[in-house]
């Protein structure tokens, strides 16, 4: 990854690597669910119990390190790479199917690619089990030309599991115990080890930045469809990304270019972008909000409201059919129903002061500000009232009054002439 940050967390479509892992055991419902980590990563995974690798020495002995938290087990242990983000939990429970139909000690989910890269290759018996899974870094010339291959996910018989990590050793060009190994050493003592083939491009793990936009692109593009096939309007999936935890009612259409973060909820009938990031955010009905529009965390547009062109709204209820057109910030404010904001409107609330809190500005309902107006909290503007063109707004607004805060206007007659008549206008 030629990264400072390990692997398996860095970010994929709003979670983590090795999140995406977890998500699909969690579809198998098993008990224990454990993480094998680096003593950096102990309360890295919330409820998820932690198993810990003091010192990195290979896959095998990752294994090892789980063996308390498995302790009296004596059914199936499912390993999984956690860097396989795209491995499904249906594929999960077809591989355990295989491995309990076949009786088999353990059961390796395989795929085909016809560039095998460093994958490790999967030795065929003469019956079709597996006789041996050999690492690319100790391939012979002819296992080199294999292309079924390794997805390092697999199904042990717990009572077979942890007799066969006893007899590893590192006695290969790694230096390290290798899960393979312990397949290897199923198969010498004549115990059956079964495949199950899944298709490349699910089972294959992630370890460039390369492999992780992809990887990315294929979970895009399965959420999209689920949401599409729920009755969600997507105008451009491949330009269209929204994360797992999102939610979309039927018939809501999203456009191009748009970004769904968070917790964002869109309620049905609402249209968003195109060019819109939303994070957190609570799109009611029939809302529009676009194009070019940024909607940060605890936003909440009631049904009908509008967030225009060049809109950044922050913590902020918007009342129904209140319309935010262009070129707003609007920040830790209450706007209330029927309202309509003019073009260049800015709520102020830091008070560059340290330790004292911001405060929030009240808009009421069917208000009407000026364009560049600014609302220096925390202020209250009344309802029905009316604020004008180029007031910076610093006190309470009565309802329906008028606010005018700026300087008078002046006009110099005659200004112009009094300059040097012989200037070059390029000057």
């Amino acid at each position: 990854m030629r990264s400072e940050t390990p692997k398996h967390v860095h970010p994929l479509l709003g979670r983590r690597l090795v999140d995406w892992v977890l998500e699909a055991a969690r579809g198998l419902e098993p008990n224990p669910l454990v993480v094998v980590a680096a003593p950096g990563f102990v309360d890295a995974f919330g409820e998820v119990e932690v198993a810990v690798q003091e010192v990195p020495l290979g896959t095998g002995h990752a294994l090892m390190a789980s063996r308390r938290s498995l302790d009296g087990h004596r059914g199936d242990v499912l390993v999984l790479a956690g860097d396989a983000a795209l491995v499904r939990p249906e594929t999960l429970r077809e591989l355990l199917e295989t491995h309990r139909s076949s009786a088999a000690a353990a059961t390796v989910l395989t795929f085909r690619r016809d560039d095998p890269g460093s994958y490790g290759r999967i030795v065929r018996g003469g019956n079709g089990s597996i006789s041996a899974i050999v690492e690319a870094t100790d391939l012979t010339e002819a296992e080199r030309g294999i292309t079924e291959l390794n997805s390092s996910i697999y199904v042990f018989n717990a009572e077979k599991l942890w007799p066969a990590l006893d007899r590893l050793d590192s006695a290969n060009a790694q230096g390290e115990l290798y899960l393979t190994d312990a397949v290897r050493a199923l198969v010498q003592q004549g115990e059956h080890v079964a495949a199950h083939e899944a298709e490349a491009g699910e089972a294959e793990g992630v370890n460039t930045r390369v492999e992780l936009a992809a990887a990315g692109a294929e979970l895009r593009d399965r959420i999209n469809e689920q949401h599409m096939l729920a009755g969600v309007t997507i105008v451009d999936p491949a330009t269209t990304w929204i994360e797992p935890s999102v939610e979309l009612e039927a018939d809501a259409t999203i456009h191009p270019f748009t970004v769904l973060r968070g917790r964002t909820r869109v309620a049905a009938g609402a249209e968003v972008g195109p060019h819109v990031v939303a994070i957190d955010a609570e799109i009611g009905p029939q809302v529009l909000v676009g194009p070019f529009c940024y909607l940060r965390p605890g936003t909440v547009l009631e049904a009908g409201a509008k967030a225009g062109t060049f809109v950044e709204i922050k913590n902020s209820r918007v009342g129904e059919r209140t319309k935010v057109p262009h070129l707003s910030y609007i920040g830790d404010a209450e706007i209330g129903a029927g309202t309509n904001v003019g073009a260049g409107n800015i709520t102020a609330n830091f008070p560059h002061e340290p330790g004292k809190p911001k405060t929030r500005t009240t808009i009421g309902d069917n208000v009407r500000t000026g364009v560049q107006n600014a609302f220096v909290a925390p202020v209250e503007v009344g309802e029905g009232a009316w604020t004008a063109a180029g007031s910076v707004i610093t006190k309470d607004v009565p309802p329906g009054a008028l606010a005018v805060a700026r300087a008078r206007q002046e006009n110099k007659e005659g200004y112009a002439a009094r300059g040097d008549s012989g200037a070059d206008d390029d000057d």
